[in-house]
């Protein structure tokens, strides 16, 4: 077997809608669908999709539990993490990257990472 592409990425959540537009707006990608269930991110080399799961509560930081995060690239990791910031992340007093990455929680406690890139 040859896997030729990861075609999107998949975060359960309890809110589709609103995750994509926060990472649609943190990455300035497009909202490409989105209903009740289910949301998609278009922009970059692979989708961000979001499922709607009843009941669902994020993986918290830290926490051995998270199952999956992204390190995202950016300019400026200070002005990343105040933009981001202002979009409805948090930045968790634990940081383990010291200098290397910052690590950041979205809006429904998904941990993703910037550094500099």
């Amino acid at each position: 077997m040859t896997i030729t592409a990861v075609s999107s990425i998949v975060f359960d959540c309890a809110a589709p809608g609103a995750l994509a537009e926060f990472y649609a707006k943190a990455t300035g990608w497009t909202v490409s669908h989105a209903d009740a269930d289910s949301a998609g991110v278009d922009g970059g080399s692979v989708q961000l999709s979001f499922q709607r799961i009843d009941g669902y509560q994020g993986p918290g930081w830290p926490n051995d539990a998270k199952h999956v995060h992204l390190d995202l690239l950016v300019a400026d990791v200070g002005v990343a993490k105040r933009e981001l910031a202002e979009l409805g992340a948090t930045v968790p007093e634990f940081q383990p990257g010291g200098d290397g990455w910052t690590v950041l929680v979205d809006p429904e406690g998904h941990p993703f990472c910037v550094s500099a890139g």
